[in-house]
Parts: structure tokens; C-alpha cells; sequence
């Protein structure tokens, strides 16, 4: 089976100022699903209306950062700051049900400014357990998912509470609710740990959704960098994985003549540009 990609407007054609924009020049270059970061300025009905135009699937959306002049980047495991992870995550639940999205990554947050990471973390992780049941039963109600991302903390966000796919994984073992998976970047999963093949065949049933970028730059796939993403996905296929694969990285120019790693992946499984057997199913 064919992987599925999804491109991410965050991140993707940078040079259009709109969101509903980017999702168009996704559907032009073949994409037949999208992905964003919290849609800050965007109406849903204009998202919504973009999609549909484009035979395009909005697959998932963040939770609201929270204060970002503040330094917050999410607030599920932020101690104190219950109500306020509250109040976004049903911001972001009628959202997604505005624009058809089944998926929504939980940002954990920051550990607070100050703290020390290691005298903080039990009362941390108690928040985020505690928000994280909450999410996933409001969750069910609109049979969506919850996801919750490792970040890395060398070169990203060194104060990202969550890091690491182990430490994610015992969380939702704790946490123990079926519609909480796991949102592996393996980008920050190959700077944090590396053995990505033994990462994701021991993680693989967790695994709600995953994204790519190469490693350092963060550039394209078939960039300069340490992972060889031809076979990463032989192993994904190999695996079974039936979701998405989001492209979450910085283009190096432009995000259409980047998309030759693509485009040649299409090709590898004998899928026309553009066509409905590809990403569009």
C-alpha cells in the first residue's frame, strides 16, 4: 500500500500569505490532504470552502499556543493553566468540526520560565495526564483523536516539556484512553534518540500520525542530512501504516521545485501526478 502525504500550510509555500491559498498550490502539486498548526487569522468557513474547491482533506490542526508573548507553545502539561487548555481545546474542536479535521495534536507546553525542568516534571505530567483524559473524552463525543508530539529540546525548544517517543508512550499508558495516539516527527525523533527502524516498529501501535523532515537542516527529504527516507518508507509501507505523513519541513526555495522527492516516490509506485490513487484517497 502506498503512503499518503499531507502537506503542511505551516510550513509549505511560505510565499502565500493565506492559508487557503497554500491549500490550493498543495491541491495543484498533487497533495491530497493538509495540515496546519494552530489556524490563527483563518476563518474555518474560508479553510472549509478552500478544501472543497480542491478535493483537498484537512487531516489535522493544533491546539491553541496559548500567551506566545508570554513563551507559551501549548498548555496541556502547563500546571495552572486547566482552564485556559480548556477553553482552546474546545476552540479547536469546533474548528475542526467546521472543516471536516478528525485529528488534533495536544501541544504539552513549556516548562515555565524559571523552573527547573527535573523539580517540576511529577506535577507537570500530573497536569498533563488529568488534561489528556479530559480531551479524549470530549474527543470521543465527536469521534476524533488526540495526539501528542515529542519535541526535541537540543536544537528546537529546550524548555518542550514532552521529548522524547518513550516518555510520550509511558503518558499514554497512564493516560489510557484508545483515541490518544502518538504524533511522531522524525525529525526531532532522530535528534532526540536516532534508531529510528527499532523507534517506529516499537511505537508503530501508537502511532496516530507521522512527520517528516531531514535532519539538520530541516529541509526536504532528499536533502543533505542524516536519514535516508526511501527506505524509511519501504519501512512504513512494510509496516502497514495506514496514515499520513505529514511534510513538515522548510523548504530550501520553492516548495514546488522541492517536491521532486515526491514526485519520485509517485513514481515508485507507478501513481500518475495528481492522480486520485495517490495522496487523494
Amino acid at each position: 500500500m502506498s503512503l499518503r502525504f499531507s502537506a503542511n500550510l505551516s510550513w509549505l509555500f511560505p510565499q502565500l500569505p493565506a492559508l487557503p491559498a497554500r491549500l490550493e498550490a498543495a491541491a495543484a502539486a498533487g497533495f491530497g490532504a493538509a495540515e496546519a498548526a494552530w489556524p490563527a487569522g483563518c476563518p474555518a468557513q474560508a479553510l472549509r470552502d478552500a478544501a472543497e474547491r480542491a478535493g483537498v482533506r484537512i487531516v489535522l490542526l493544533n491546539t491553541p499556543p496559548g500567551d506566545q508573548e508570554a513563551g507559551e507553545m501549548g498548555l496541556a502539561a502547563v500546571p495552572g493553566r486547566q482552564a485556559a487548555f480548556r477553553q482552546g481545546l474546545a476552540a479547536a474542536v469546533q474548528y475542526a468540526k467546521a472543516v471536516g479535521c478528525p485529528r488534533i495534536h495536544l501541544m504539552a507546553g513549556r516548562v515555565p520560565q524559571g523552573a527547573d525542568r527535573a523539580a517540576v516534571a511529577g506535577e507537570m505530567e500530573t497536569t498533563f495526564i488529568e488534561n489528556l483524559r479530559y480531551a479524549a473524552d470530549l474527543l470521543a463525543q465527536e469521534d476524533m483523536v488526540g495526539l501528542v508530539e515529542p519535541i526535541n529540546n537540543r536544537i528546537t525548544d529546550p524548555r518542550y516539556y514532552l521529548n522524547t517517543p518513550h516518555q510520550a508512550a509511558a503518558i499514554l499508558e497512564k493516560v489510557g484512553r484508545p483515541n490518544l495516539k502518538l504524533q511522531l516527527d522524525l525529525f526531532h525523533c532522530q535528534i532526540m534518540d536516532g534508531n529510528l527502524s527499532r523507534n517506529l516498529e516499537t511505537y508503530f501501535p501508537l502511532i496516530g500520525h507521522i512527520q517528516i523532515a531531514q535532519v539538520p537542516g530541516r529541509h526536504e527529504p532528499d536533502s543533505p542530512g542524516e536519514l535516508n527516507f526511501p527506505y524509511i518508507f519501504q519501512l512504513l509501507e512494510s509496516l502497514g501504516y495506514t496514515g499520513y505523513v505529514g511534510c513538515e519541513y522548510a523548504p530550501k526555495g520553492d516548495t514546488l521545485e522541492g517536491l521532486g522527492w515526491l514526485r519520485s516516490y509517485w513514481e515508485s509506485q507507478g501513481l500518475q501526478h495528481g492522480g486520485t490513487s495517490k495522496a487523494r484517497e
